[in-house]
C-alpha cells in the first residue's frame, strides 16, 4: 500500500482528527515505518499453526483464591524494618 497524501486525508476523516501541515510529513514517516513493520509479519511462516490457535469459548482457568500466611516469610521481612508490631510495619503519621 502507498502512503500519500491522499491516504492520510483519508486515514485524517475515518479517524476524525485533524492533522496540521507542518505535522504531515512526520506523520506520513511514522506510519510508514509502522506500515513496514506490519509488512514483516506477512514473512513469518504461519504454515501448520491453526486460524483459531489463539481464540477458545473456554473461560480461563482461575484458581480458587485462598488465604495463607507464612509467618516466617513476614517475620524475615519484619525485622528489617526500623518500627513493626503485631506483624505489621509502623510508619510516622503523614495525614493529620
Amino acid at each position: 500500500m502507498q502512503l500519500d497524501d491522499e491516504l492520510l486525508t483519508k486515514l485524517e476523516k475515518l479517524s476524525f482528527l485533524k492533522i496540521s501541515d507542518d505535522k504531515r510529513g512526520e506523520v506520513m514517516t511514522q506510519l510508514a515505518q509502522i506500515m513496514s513493520f506490519v509488512d514483516n509479519l506477512s514473512e513469518l511462516d504461519t504454515e501448520g499453526v491453526d486460524d483459531n490457535f489463539a481464540m477458545s469459548d473456554k473461560a480461563t482457568f482461575a484458581r480458587e483464591d485462598l488465604p495463607f500466611c507464612n509467618r516466617d516469610v513476614n517475620n524475615d521481612i519484619l525485622k528489617y524494618a526500623p518500627l513493626s508490631g503485631d506483624h505489621f510495619f509502623i510508619v510516622p503519621k503523614i495525614i493529620e
